[in-house]
């Protein structure tokens, strides 16, 4: 099978082609597992923080990507609930305890990082940590849906917002756009505030129906009770809670942050950032629940998930574009 794999670590500014296209053997699905024909695989930010080594895999060649669409291929033994040519989703999520809080589990095991994952034409899943995806969904459109989509959706969840607070997204790239679709559904009275730095993604956000769009460093029109940053720099952390309401709470939907802006954090004023009861929280990985639920949901609403696809071959284009910023979306391999 063709592979784009991981061999070295280092900054994408200094190894634009991170990523070697090679042919490997086609996995063989153990006990539990399943082997799936990959259709297509969204590229995420948190590939980059593998090349980059903020979030190293343990091993190294690895096969990245964690936001897969394909058809079973091959059932292992010890399975059930799956047929071969059943269309499923993998997440981050590759395996870990199955209890309520497997996502912080020392067992928690990432796609694309601690085993071989989407970026290539075939790989092996544990069966209860596949999905299956809703007829309306496209596998480009549902690619993203897999972790932008699911991990927004518990982002969401664990900003403790009502019908008729107000929202702030900051950062408005492949998880913001869906997270905005998802508020306004579980949400109507609430108003939904963006910061994104690119002008062409906050007109797509007022498209999708925020109240209000500004750049990252604005102050928004009213102070909001919830925001959710998804972005890789430290400004935005700052520039958020200042846009919060007393006793509102900054949700950080990013496994890592980068170096480059961390001085910013020598700008908070705890009068002004921390005071009043505000808080912050972190979102940790997520659970196959998580996924099972945004699946079914997204369906229903139903979502409308841009895309610019990508042939895998291209893999190492899709990351610079995704590093570089600008567009709007989410980005997907097409294999």
């Amino acid at each position: 099978m063709r592979a784009m794999i991981l061999s070295s670590i280092a900054p994408l500014d200094e190894r634009p082609e991170p990523l070697e296209l090679v042919e490997r053997p086609v996995p063989e699905p153990g006990s539990g597992e399943l082997l799936v024909r990959v259709v297509a695989c969204g590229v995420c930010h948190t590939e980059l923080d593998e090349i980059e080594g903020r979030t190293p895999p343990p091993n190294l060649p690895v096969i990245p990507g964690h936001q897969v669409v394909g058809v079973v291929a091959r059932v292992g033994e010890d399975v059930s609930g799956f047929a071969e040519g059943t269309r499923v989703g993998i997440g981050w999520i590759h395996s870990s305890d199955g209890g309520p809080d497997e996502n912080l589990s020392e067992a928690f095991r990432g796609t694309g990082r601690d085993v071989d994952g989407g970026y290539a034409e075939y790989l092996t899943v544990p069966h209860g940590y596949a999905y299956p995806i809703p007829d309306q969904l496209s596998d480009e459109e549902a690619a993203p849906l897999l972790c932008a989509g699911a991990i927004g959706y518990r982002a969401l969840r664990l900003t403790g917002l009502t019908d008729g607070q107000r929202l702030g997204l900051t950062g408005f790239g492949a998880s913001g756009h869906l997270v905005l679709q998802l508020a306004r559904h579980l949400y109507p009275a609430s108003d939904i505030y963006v910061f994104a730095r690119d002008a062409a993604a906050r007109e797509f956000a007022l498209d999708l129906g925020a109240a209000w769009a500004g750049a990252t460093d604005e102050r928004s029109p009213s102070s909001l009770h919830a925001i959710i940053d998804t972005t890789p720099a430290w400004r935005p952390v700052v520039e958020a809670l200042a846009n919060l309401a007393p006793g509102g709470r900054l949700v950080i939907n990013a496994i890592r942050k980068e170096e480059a802006d961390k001085d910013s954090l020598l700008d908070l004023q705890y009068e002004q950032h921390l005071w009043m009861e505000r808080e912050i929280k972190s979102v940790a990985n997520i659970t196959a629940r998580d996924i099972q639920q945004f699946l079914t949901l997204a369906a229903t609403i139903p979502i409308r998930v841009k895309v610019t696809t990508y042939r895998l071959e291209d893999a190492n284009q899709a990351l610079r574009d995704l590093k570089g910023g600008g567009g709007t979306g989410a980005r997907v391999l097409l294999v």
